[in-house]
């Protein structure tokens, strides 16, 4: 049968719309259960059955928790893209169906790129899309996108089970990014209250950052009856909390430097002199050469933080995230097929933005898009998020990356081999794990 590129898209985008009430399920199902990173072991249980009522084939436990599969083109194998979906929740204790046991919600709408990974596996495969494609699809869902619980993960690493705090850079360290050429995934983030319908954001750039274990020793004794004898560590963090405030105006402002720490281990009781206090924190920047350049001058602020009221510390460094590089390719495929499902007026180009994602890592080495999708009111971590328009959130998004990579693959592949002849990668694999691995003290 002669199937038009036009033709196929279509097909695919109906076969997704009628998924919509298993689409949704799975990502009001993962919602229920939320788990935190390296610990997404119901999660990966349910992305591993919604693969096999598919009678797709997976592997499973990658980096602990992650769930791969592989959908063949019938018409060959030439290239590779990577559909990722972020298993884990975050932490957000005040919202109002979070974990009662952990705090772990799913404000940061993994759940619902859980959904969209699988929609548009759904449409590939229950339409026989794939039959026309001269490459693979590979449904990937990853750990730990989340850098939180430093001191839970450091000790994975410790023990061996790991070697990145992070899920996709510890998934590149063991080569599970090495069969894929290229990668999209999206991201939920919010609708200003004055906006009736939902939109598609095409990302630009991201901060990346280093993160920091930092751990002020000083010497206890009674709070009110000997402080003299005391050396109070919960002084020295406050001093070097200050010390790096000090320096905040020479930070300049094309960086996009921030550095939010937060205590973790503040003192054992209200009448001993703190003598083991614990703090966490990025520091973070638009570029990797300003992120080395302020990392070094916040760490002689903290460690004057210790010297100032006679105390130790240590200051640990962890591999980050790298700064997020989308793809100008990718992004005005996926722009393009998000303008012919919304409407141009729907649609545009982001910012920088100054969070940052393990997505950016793999910007490094592969072309990515990973797209902003508004679907949400309320805030990204916050206690108030809610998702407010559920095909924004869980249909167009999944047809905008299956109509993309039919542009790709279709037609022996002949738009994934035009781009990639143009591409060149920021740095190989082998770079990329020297770099990040310069990180560990």
């Amino acid at each position: 049968m002669t199937m038009t590129k036009d033709q196929l898209k279509a097909i695919v985008c109906e076969t997704i719309a009628s998924h919509k009430g298993d689409i949704k399920k799975l990502a009001e199902d993962i919602w229920a259960e939320p788990e935190l990173g390296y610990k997404e072991t119901k999660t990966a249980k349910k992305v591993e059955a919604a693969f096999s009522a598919l009678g797709v084939n997976y592997r499973k436990q990658l980096a602990l928790t992650g769930v791969k599969a592989r959908l063949k083109g019938g018409k060959g194998s030439k290239y590779s893209i990577a559909v990722i979906g972020e298993l884990d929740a975050i932490i957000c204790a005040e919202h109002p169906e979070a974990d009662d046991l952990t705090g772990a919600a799913h404000c940061c709408g993994h759940n619902a790129q859980i959904a969209n990974m699988m929609a548009v596996t759904i449409g590939l495969v229950k339409s026989g899309a794939m039959q026309y494609l001269a490459g693979d699809v590979v449904p990937f869902a990853v750990p730990a996108e989340e850098y939180v619980e430093l001191a839970y993960r450091n000790k994975l690493i410790e023990q061996g089970k790991i070697s990145y705090i992070g899920g996709k850079p510890e998934l590149i360290s063991l080569g599970e990014f090495d069969d894929v050429d290229m990668a999209m995934q999206i991201h939920l983030t919010s609708v200003k209250p004055d906006r009736d319908t939902g939109f598609i954001e095409m990302s630009t750039t991201t901060n990346g950052f280093i993160g920091k274990l930092i751990n002020y020793k000083g010497t206890a004794s009674h709070a009110a009856a000997a402080p003299h004898l005391g050396v109070n560590a919960l002084n020295a963090a406050m001093m070097g909390i200050m010390g790096v405030n000090a320096i905040r105006e020479t930070f300049q402002e094309k960086d996009y430097i921030r550095f939010h720490p937060i205590i973790t281990q503040g003192g054992d009781l209200v009448n001993v002199t703190p003598s083991d206090v614990r703090m966490e924190s990025y520091v973070r920047a638009s570029n990797v050469p300003a992120m080395i350049d302020a990392n070094e001058r916040i760490t002689r602020a903290l460690v004057a933080g210790a010297m100032s009221v006679g105390a130790e510390v240590e200051v640990k460094d962890l591999p980050g995230y790298l700064p997020l590089y989308n793809n100008d390719t990718l992004n005005c495929l996926l722009q393009q097929n998000a303008h012919n499902l919304i409407g141009e007026e729907n649609v545009w180009v982001a910012g920088h933005m100054t969070g940052s994602t393990d997505t950016g890592d793999l910007s490094h080495i592969m072309p990515v898009s990973h797209p902003w999708i508004g679907a949400i009111r309320g805030g990204l971590h916050g206690k108030d998020y809610v998702v407010f328009d559920d095909d924004m959130a869980y249909i167009r998004p999944a047809q905008m990356m299956a109509m993309a990579i039919i542009d790709l693959l279709f037609d022996d592949a002949s738009q994934a081999n035009e781009m990639l002849a143009d591409y060149t990668p920021l740095m190989s694999k082998e770079e990329y794990l020297s770099f990040i691995g310069s990180f560990k003290n």
